[in-house]
């Protein structure tokens, strides 16, 4: 497995997921609409392709901001002695 792989192997994990879910959801709404089967596959795939790309920066940038230190944050002063 790649170092890229098993670094970042929840989000992969779940960004996979949500595309599974997403393209499923897409595929309904978009045959629901148009009542072609083709049309249909081809919306559910283009969109949710390129959700599943920003999905993935989307959660590594969430994980920066949380493992950076608040701005503004003040450490508490030593209690004296």
């Amino acid at each position: 497995m790649s170092r890229f792989a098993r670094r970042h192997r929840l989000t992969l994990q779940k960004t996979a997921s949500y595309y599974v879910m997403h393209i499923t959801v897409a595929m309904a709404v978009a045959y629901l609409v148009t009542g072609d089967a083709i049309t249909a596959i081809t919306l559910s795939l283009l969109e949710p392709t390129v959700q599943a790309v920003a999905f993935f920066f989307h959660e590594k940038a969430w994980a920066r901001r949380e493992a950076a230190p608040a701005v503004g944050a003040v450490e508490a002063a030593p209690e004296p002695a």
